[in-house]
């Protein structure tokens, strides 16, 4: 294949794609550029593995420091671990990519996305997306492309594709949306509490761009004289299944039709029947051709059993518009809320459940040095809100080894941390580092959702200052040729049996975050907006059980809360609180036990949990930062004396000298004859001299003066 270098535009916007020049071993490989970004994804298949029934398909995006000219820190200066946004972009390509192979393929396949070039404007995770249709479609693979993303921003009226990050930080949408030749495929969004309607504009516009780089790529394709491969699936003898559907069709009805089951119970009929199912297996002749299919792959049954149960499940909603709880398509589960659930050492708290699903989110309050240090290409280079998610075995009723957090879990923690950053007060209102953590405790559904609503909840236990509550809800979708049906609200199972996980946050006046996953290859944008719009309603429906346990921010926060103090001093006098390797912060620290920040624009924040020694280490560095001018008059405290004069603390951590002529207006034989360390003096700055020196006198105070020194410092 020769090299091929071609360009689209987008409202001035250009992308470039470069193919035949770099990774020749690779199935297909794809340069994707944008401005200064570079992204390079290569997409391989090798041969599949004996007894693997699912698809076997790894993405991965790698960062390289390299593409921002940087270094890596660290003992190795190699990269390590990748950063919480790379496994965000990992999520991001494959999300889109899963649903577009065919369910039957077995094959190993991997797709490699590796930023080798970034600048500032241009984020390179929609390119890495669309590159990975590319890099799947020039290797050949089995693939229902071409699929594309585009991200999309909104700047005052105006929509934008492909927004630069100031562009995306300053307006009030960044919704990623991605699509097939079927329709939408896979959206994410944050909004500033965008409108309905407005998001459903923001979604038909990114499609139709989206359509646009789906042509592009076919008309790369033509140019190199590449089809795009679809393969008829393998043929399968029914024999086993067409025995097990009908050995457990009627039962599983029967059981489907018990509304009032639980899911456990449930879940137990269930497997009764399929033990029948099995038994009746068993009881078959050794060379009966259904029995010798169970027998020659163990996993069959189960996977067959749980088909006929999915498709009998899709049948009821679809022909009855039941589901399998005995809920009508648009109704929500019961909800009980609960706050200040644990001891008040800890910040805030609040347990949220629907059914079965249940979440506990527990807050913590830092200063401004608890900010999570970034160590990515991205431009931001601190977090001040963290939102983790954890979903231990217990919580299915499962036990398997615990591990670090998956990609999963950071997806989860990352979206209801998109669906609450909107609300939060800006720093300058109320400058504490804010950690939530979700803890699934039981999972039936929706956890992702339920983690929002609890966490809404323990901000204002905490009385975090919010805008305004947000609450959320999972919706779901079965389609069936023409026929489609929008459930709200969607439980484990329902995910599992529908073709879409669309999860909708927002307040009372707009969404903040949206999140939607799909099983099929595509949706129309009129579809799409029906579940918006459905969902508000659940949303609201939520909002006002929310209300119900806590409806507004508490007014006072924990008392094991740190209490902040924040003052602005000269950025000139950074360097004099800080002090020479540190020693000056360390000192006023030890001091007072209060921890001092300082931000390089001269903020300083003061932390402690006793007021009173916050108040300490804030008089120290407002004394220490003071300008002074000469005449200025003080109360302050003898702390040496040397045959020339003596040392006055008149502010705190700020020191001058009364030379001995200046101690009184006669001849003074003897400093220690006139003043005596520890005594408090009324003294005036007579001089700063070059040096940065301060000389003091006790001399031509007048007594209005005196007393107007000793009534700032306290004393009668």
């Amino acid at each position: 294949m020769g090299e091929i270098d071609k360009s689209i535009s987008f409202d001035g916007r250009e992308i470039r794609l470069k193919v035949g020049l770099l990774a020749p071993q690779a199935g297909g490989a794809v340069l994707v550029e944008s401005e200064e970004t570079a992204v390079l994804v290569a997409a391989t298949q090798s041969s599949g593995r004996e007894g693997i029934d699912f698809l076997p398909l790894l993405v991965d995006y790698e960062e390289r420091l390299y593409a921002a000219g940087r270094i890596p820190g660290g003992f190795l200066r190699r990269e390590g671990r990748p950063p919480e946004k790379a496994t965000l972009i990992s999520r991001l390509i494959d999300r889109p990519m899963r649903p577009l192979f065919p369910q039957w393929l077995r094959d190993d396949i991997q797709i490699v996305a590796t930023t080798l070039s970034m600048d500032e404007r241009v984020p390179p995770d929609v390119l890495a997306v669309t590159g990975a249709s590319i890099a799947t479609l020039l290797a050949q693979i089995p693939f229902n492309g071409p699929m594309a993303a585009v991200r999309v921003g909104l700047v005052g009226d105006d929509f934008i594709i492909n927004p630069t990050y100031n562009e995306i930080e300053v307006g009030d949408l960044d919704l990623v949306v991605a699509g097939s030749p079927d329709g939408v495929i896979m959206v994410e969004a944050g909004a500033n509490q965008l409108p309905e309607h407005d998001m459903i504009e923001a979604i038909d516009f990114g499609y139709e761009a989206v359509r646009d780089l789906i042509q592009e790529q076919r008309n790369l394709l033509e140019e190199l004289g590449i089809e795009i491969i679809h393969l008829d699936p393998p043929e399968v003898d029914s024999t086993l299944e067409d025995f097990i559907t009908e050995k457990s069709t009627s039962s599983i009805k029967e059981i489907l039709a018990h509304y009032e089951y639980t899911k456990p119970q449930r879940d137990e009929k269930l497997d009764e029947v399929k033990g029948t199912v099995a038994e009746a297996i068993a009881e078959l002749a050794e060379d009966d051709a259904v029995r010798v299919a169970a027998d020659s792959n163990p996993k069959a049954l189960p996977t067959v059993f749980k088909g006929v149960t999915k498709k009998l499940m899709r049948g009821q909603i679809i022909e009855e518009g039941m589901r399998v709880d005995g809920r009508k398509l648009d109704e929500v589960r019961k909800i009980t809320c609960r706050t200040s659930l644990l001891p008040s050492r800890v910040h805030g708290s609040a347990l949220f459940q629907r059914e079965l699903t249940q979440v506990m989110s527990i807050v913590t309050l830092g200063t401004p040095g608890d900010a999570q240090e970034l160590d990515d290409l991205h431009p931001d280079e601190q977090k001040r809100y963290l939102h983790h998610y954890n979903m231990p075995p217990y919580s299915v009723g499962e036990t398997k080894p615990m591990r670090s957090p998956g990609r999963r879990e950071v997806g989860h923690g990352a979206l209801a941390e998109r669906a609450l950053l909107p609300v939060l007060p800006p720093r300058e209102e109320f400058p504490y580092v804010i950690r939530v953590v979700s803890e699934v405790l039981s999972s039936n559904g929706s956890t992702s959702m339920g983690s929002v609503c609890g966490s809404t909840l323990s901000l204002m236990d905490a009385g975090v200052p919010i805008a305004k509550p947000v609450s959320g809800a999972a919706m779901g979708l079965i389609k069936e040729g023409e026929e489609v049906r929008i459930l709200t609200d969607i439980q484990g199972i329902e995910d599992f049996l529908g073709d879409m996980d669309f999860k909708v946050a927002g307040t009372e006046t707009g969404i903040t975050a949206l999140q939607m996953d799909m099983k099929i290859t595509g949706l129309p944008v009129a579809i799409i907006a029906d579940a918006i719009n459905q969902a508000r309603g659940a949303r609201l429906h939520i909002l006002d059980k929310m209300n119900e346990a806590l409806s507004e921010p508490r007014k006072e926060l924990s008392p094991s809360a740190p209490r902040l103090l924040t003052i602005k001093i000269d950025p000139d006098m950074i360097g004099l609180v800080i002090g020479p390797g540190g020693k000056t912060i360390k000192g006023i620290t030890e001091q007072t036990g209060a921890k001092v920040d300082i931000d390089d624009d001269g903020t300083v924040t003061i932390s402690s949990t006793d007021g009173a020694k916050a108040q300490q280490a804030r008089g120290i560095i407002e004394g220490m930062t003071k300008k002074l001018s000469a005449g200025d008059v003080y109360v302050g405290k003898v702390t040496r004396i040397i045959p020339i004069g003596a040392f006055v603390e008149f502010l705190p951590g700020k020191e001058g000298m009364i030379h001995i002529s200046q101690l009184a207006d006669y001849r003074v034989g003897k400093v220690e004859d006139e003043v005596s360390v520890g005594e408090e003096l009324v003294v005036k700055v007579r001089e700063i001299d070059g040096r940065g020196r301060i000389n003091l006198t006790r001399l031509g105070i007048h007594p209005d003066e005196a007393a107007t020194a000793r009534a700032a410092s306290g004393d009668d």
